[in-house]
């Protein structure tokens, strides 16, 4: 049989992500609901099942033929037909009208019965109308009906059948109407059953889309961030050079020669980054090309820094090699957003970077001797945005702030697990044969 998707009640399923299943298909992801039980199914042009509720008529014409023999009955007639006609095509609005489906029903089955005419698959009918009203939230409604059926049909077995068809009629017997009320029941909890589980399987399948949109809105901000610090660093070298190259194409055409050649370095550079982080992003499941720059490229950063006229000293205390990829990439990457501050924004062209490593921390401290420059100078931009989102993101701190004799301070500290450290976890040693 047919079924609709229940009413929205306010909690409507989030749609239009990119890469989600197409509109109306079922989500088998996860344990979904069987495409029979999804309500997700073809239909015609006017939204009605007319399919599912023809075939319930020829059941129910057909089935009660068979079943009026042998039953003290009043035969089938065309009031009979006409009965059972009303009582299945009313289904064909299940969907839309499930209130005015399962009551009508109800009613046209009640009046049939009542009217002396055989037992037959009309209750299969009465099923239908019930399930779909239950499944689509009208739960009282398919209790008032099919609780009516009930007690319309006690009063006629057993008081009323005196004065209705068929003549000399006598009252059924109650082991009779205790199987009509065992298969109301097992119509209602099957109903209530059917409802839940649906209810189940919409809840899981709009929680797996919130956790795909927040995966996308992740994977989005940390490609724009990585876009970021790469461009702002690059395009902070080639636009100190641009205006070096400028400055000296007439006075010293070999210094500006050495300004262009910076320009192209810097921007090769650039390019090869951006290439390799919207690879990624076409296809997330690959390995990256080359491997994420870390700290073991700080002489590279110093390099491009001196280019732009930033005179850059490097201190380290501690094991470098401890700090796996993914700290030695945030480190890299606050350190290369802090020199882009310094050209950008201070009038200083000296920069001091400390870094210490130890305890499963990498602490960084990056000073220039200022005055900041720019009404915008060491500031508010996306670039300190970006450095505390790398820190919080390791579960470390940032902090970046004038210094109290001058210039800025950019102070962060990650966590990190050692990898010789990961290792033993993921593989204790052996015991020894000696030990006892």
């Amino acid at each position: 049989m047919d079924e609709q998707q229940p009413p929205d009640r306010g909690g409507g399923h989030p749609c239009g992500f990119p890469g989600r299943r197409p509109p109306g298909r079922p989500d088998r992801r996860g344990g979904g609901p069987p495409a029979w039980l999804s309500g997700a199914r073809s239909r015609t042009a006017a939204g009605l099942p007319w399919v599912s509720t023809a075939a319930l008529l020829v059941f129910v014409m057909v089935g009660t033929g068979f079943a009026e023999h042998g039953q003290d009955r009043r035969p089938l007639d065309v009031a009979a037909r006409l009965l059972l006609f009303v009582a299945v095509v009313v289904l064909l609005f299940r969907h839309r009208r499930p209130v005015a489906a399962v009551a009508t029903t109800c009613a046209a089955t009640l009046v049939y019965l009542a009217a002396g005419y055989p037992y037959g698959p009309v209750f299969v009918a009465v099923a239908v109308g019930c399930f779909s009203a239950i499944v689509a939230g009208y739960r009282k409604a398919a209790w008032w009906s099919l609780g009516g059926l009930w007690a319309g049909h006690v009063l006629v077995s057993h008081w009323l059948y005196r004065w209705l068809p068929p003549g000399g009629d006598e009252a059924a017997p109650w082991t009779q109407q205790g199987f009509i009320t065992a298969w109301v029941l097992a119509v209602v909890a099957a109903a209530e059953l059917l409802r839940v589980r649906r209810e189940q399987w919409a809840a899981a399948r709009a929680e797996r889309e919130a956790a795909e949109r927040r995966r996308a809105d992740e994977e989005r901000l940390r490609m724009a961030r990585e876009l970021h610090d790469v461009l702002a660093h690059s395009i902070s070298v080639i636009n100190v050079q641009a205006g070096v190259g400028l400055a000296l194409l007439d006075s010293d055409p070999e210094q500006a020669r050495t300004a262009l050649t910076t320009i192209k370095g810097a921007s090769k550079e650039a390019l090869d980054e951006v290439r390799q982080v919207l690879a990624n992003l076409r296809t997330p499941g690959d390995a990256p090309t080359s491997p994420a720059p870390g700290l073991d490229r700080l002489p590279e950063l110093v390099e491009q820094a001196a280019s732009a006229g930033l005179t850059v000293t490097v201190e380290s205390e501690g094991d470098a090699a401890a700090v796996p990829p993914g700290a030695g990439l945030a480190a890299f990457r606050i350190v290369q957003e802090a020199l882009t501050n310094v050209v950008r924004h201070s009038g200083s062209r000296t920069a001091l970077v400390h870094i210490g490593y130890g305890s499963g921390r990498v602490r960084l401290r990056v000073d220039d001797e200022g005055p900041a420059t720019g009404d915008d100078a060491g500031g508010g931009g996306n670039g300190l945005v970006g450095m505390r989102e790398r820190a919080a993101a390791l579960g470390g701190t940032i902090e970046a702030g004038p210094r109290p004799d001058g210039g800025f301070r950019v102070l962060a500290e990650l966590p990190f697990t050692p990898p010789d450290r990961d290792r033993r976890r993921r593989n204790p040693p052996e015991p020894s044969e000696e030990t006892p």
